[in-house]
């Protein structure tokens, strides 16, 4: 991203990183001998969905209080001090979100954490997709670092008013046929392009990226950036430049705001209606409704995202070694994650669950959205959940990805060439892992 949007989020990132700081003393205090509930802190990045299974909670354990830290902060704010506390071995919440692009990472030093297998977790393996279970295990399969929350599973969703000024259509199904390829949907994006609305026809190239490398790569190699041996692949995988190749051409078209993902820009485009369309995981549709705010409730629906399906995203919750109430947390964690608990947090902020019982159960088939337009989110997301193909992420991902992504934004801000943003993407990866 550029330098002024850089500083504009390292400003918002002080002040989150500030404010969970200041409550860090808290977290993992050992409050056992203190009169009243013990306090057990979760900390999570973005939207959750806990608010009201934390008091259902409560309500039946009235001697445990729960304190959440990091909600609505994004995952470069979040991870850095989730590191840091576990470094220090003091700071880190009760329960801690870990997202599995960051999973491998942080089974490297498994010492870190409770091992779930020796709290009665065995058991709860039919709970999750397979693949969700296993991605929690350490490489020997001896330790379970965390229990799955969400999967990903990716739509399009789409402001049906800008489309209709647009002259395109505007139901759903409609929509989704217009776009059965992603140079299709560049085609449509040239159409609304010309119908001069005032919007642009997608928020950003880096979102759009992500989205095809996972569906691409979950759909050939079953990784992206490292191969499933931790290898860096990022010049070597097909699927990483067949995505950047196609993002150029979305570029090329002249159809991204240029907003850069999860900015104060970005946030402002929702609630401006500057763009018509954004790549949609299951767990985005939440994000959406928070930044689009209320009066756009109704005027958002959501399609097939091009292609063939993909995941991304889904993350897991673990009990790191250094709370003082591991068994409390271990418990909650148990909780939040079982189905009941997938589908509470389905139904308030909208990520998909891991749990093949949550999957099935009517709560998730016949759910709608109202603020998508009644969109029947349940079958959108929920149908073909299950077969779900998983991509690979290895040790530094993270770190890979966010050298990946900007090299995508210098393209898209005209900074760099396509040939020297992917020239800039393969060396500045290769440093970052090389970290």
């Amino acid at each position: 991203m550029g330098t002024f949007s850089r500083r504009r989020l390292a400003a918002v990132a002080l002040v989150a990183t500030t404010a969970l700081l200041g409550t860090a003393a808290c977290a993992g205090e050992d409050d056992s001998a203190k009169d009243g509930p013990i306090t057990l802190t979760v900390d999570v990045f973005g939207q959750f969905g806990y608010e009201e299974l934390y008091k259902e909670y409560m309500a039946s354990h009235p001697d445990v209080k729960i304190v959440e830290r990091g909600t609505g902060s994004n995952l470069d704010e979040y991870s850095p001090k989730l590191t840091q506390w576990l470094a220090a071995g003091k700071g880190a919440g009760d329960v801690v979100a870990i997202e599995e692009g960051l999973l491998v990472e942080y089974k490297a030093n498994p010492q870190n954490f409770v091992n779930l297998l020796d709290h009665g977790a065995a058991d709860l393996k039919g709970n999750f997709l397979d693949w969700k279970w296993n991605q929690g295990l350490t490489a020997d399969g001896k330790q379970l670092i965390g229990l799955g929350t969400d999967v990903g599973g990716i739509a399009m969703c789409y402001r049906k008013d800008l489309f209709a000024k647009a002259g395109l259509p505007t139901e759903r199904d409609e929509v989704s046929k217009l776009w059965p390829t992603w140079q299709d949907y560049i085609a449509t994006g040239e159409k609304f392009k010309a119908a001069n609305t005032g919007a642009s026809f997608l928020d950003a190239a880096t979102n759009t990226f992500n989205t095809i490398l996972l569906q691409t790569a979950g759909n050939t190699s079953g990784y992206s950036y490292y191969d499933t041996s931790d290898k860096l692949v990022v010049d070597s995988n097909p699927a990483v430049k067949q995505a950047f190749d196609t993002t150029v051409d979305i570029i090329d078209s002249g159809l991204s705001g240029k907003y850069g993902s999860w900015s104060e820009e970005w946030v402002s485009a929702f609630k401006q209606s500057k763009f018509a369309t954004i790549a949609c995981p299951a767990w985005m549709t939440g994000v959406i409704e928070g930044n689009a705010g209320p009066a756009a409730k109704g005027k958002w629906d959501i399609a097939q995202v091009p292609g063939n399906g993909g995941n991304w995203g889904g993350s897991f919750l673990a009990v790191p070694k250094q709370s003082k109430h591991q068994a409390e947390a271990i418990e909650l964690a148990k909780f939040l994650t079982s189905a009941k608990g997938q589908i509470g947090a389905f139904k308030a902020k909208g990520p998909l669950p891991s749990s093949p019982q949550a999957l099935d159960d009517p709560a998730i088939v016949d759910s709608t959205n109202a603020y998508f337009s009644a969109a029947p989110v349940g079958k959108i997301f929920g149908t073909g959940a299950k077969s779900l193909k998983p991509v690979y992420m290895g040790p530094k991902n993270q770190a890979v990805r966010t050298e990946v992504e900007n090299a995508v934004r210098t393209v898209e801000l005209g900074q760099r060439t396509p040939e020297q943003g992917w020239t800039d993407a393969v060396n500045n990866a290769k440093k970052a892992a090389a970290k």
